[in-house]
């Protein structure tokens, strides 16, 4: 990457000056910018990283020296900043988003997508400690990145030399015949499931030379083209890494009871019931 800066005095026009270079410069590649604000004011100062947008930049950033930030781009989704945020993150607190399959606390009876793991009429009234536990008992976000990052940060990295992974995703045809594959949902036996992969990951961790296992399976409705299951494997060398990534799916698959139910353009079925 090529760093270039601008530097001036605030009436020597230096946000002119990175418009015209994003202007140029996007036609060659992809173009960020980053704004310096001195005061965090989002109205006032993200008017010239607008302008920096709208000359050509592909994301934009303002930071102050005291660690403040924001950012502007396009298609920014819930799902995507989670997914960014889940590496490095333990929680996230999402206010607003009403109609995501996300665990939520609803307040005066909103009409809400996901799983009400506290109801109330206001704020005051909400049992913040009983929430924390409700949360606890719900499945965490997870992605590749984060189960990669959770293995890296065990106390025995530094004696491996391997992290192998497996991503299984909704594959939208068998063949080019067959009816598109919208999307796959996924149900599990509560309880069972989740003791199953511990036990399941135990066991392999206990293998010689294998160092941390992680095995993640998504529930609820995803679409085609999305990530559904994760297994992540560190270990000494690439060879007892490779097979137990193979041996961690295969037991996922054949021993943990989740069901899927898979919905096409014409049609939808649990697919053990055929």
């Amino acid at each position: 990457m090529y760093v270039l800066g601008a530097v001036g005095h605030s009436d020597t026009g230096k946000t002119t000056l990175v418009e015209r270079l994003a202007d140029r410069l996007e036609s060659r590649g992809r173009v960020a910018t980053i704004k310096h604000l001195h005061d965090f004011d989002v109205d006032t100062e993200g008017k010239d990283t607008a302008r920096h947008r709208a000359a050509g930049a592909d994301r934009t950033y303002g930071l102050t020296d005291r660690g403040e930030w924001f950012a502007t781009g396009e298609n920014r989704t819930l799902r995507g900043t989670l997914e960014d945020l889940a590496p490095e993150f333990d929680y996230t607190l999402v206010e607003g988003y009403s109609d995501a399959a996300i665990p939520q606390v609803v307040l005066g009876g909103r009409e809400h997508a996901g799983e009400a793991i506290a109801n109330a009429p206001n704020a005051d009234a909400v049992d913040i400690e009983a929430v924390i536990e409700a949360l606890h008992d719900t499945d965490p976000f997870e992605t590749l990145d984060s189960l990669v990052q959770s293995v890296k940060r065990d106390p025995v990295a530094a004696e491996a030399g391997a992290i192998a992974t497996f991503t299984g995703q909704v594959r939208a045809k068998d063949h080019p015949e067959d009816d598109r594959t919208e999307h796959l949902a996924f149900e599990k036996y509560e309880g069972v499931a989740e003791d199953r992969l511990e036990d399941i990951e135990a066991e392999l961790t206990g293998r010689d030379g294998v160092k941390a296992v992680r095995l993640h399976h998504r529930t609820g409705v995803i679409e085609a083209g999305e990530d559904i299951v994760f297994v992540v494997v560190l270990a000494g060398h690439r060879e007892e890494a490779f097979e137990t990534v193979s041996d961690g799916i295969d037991r996922l698959k054949d021993e943990v009871p989740i069901f899927k139910k898979e919905v096409t353009v014409e049609d939808a079925f649990w697919v053990h019931e055929r």
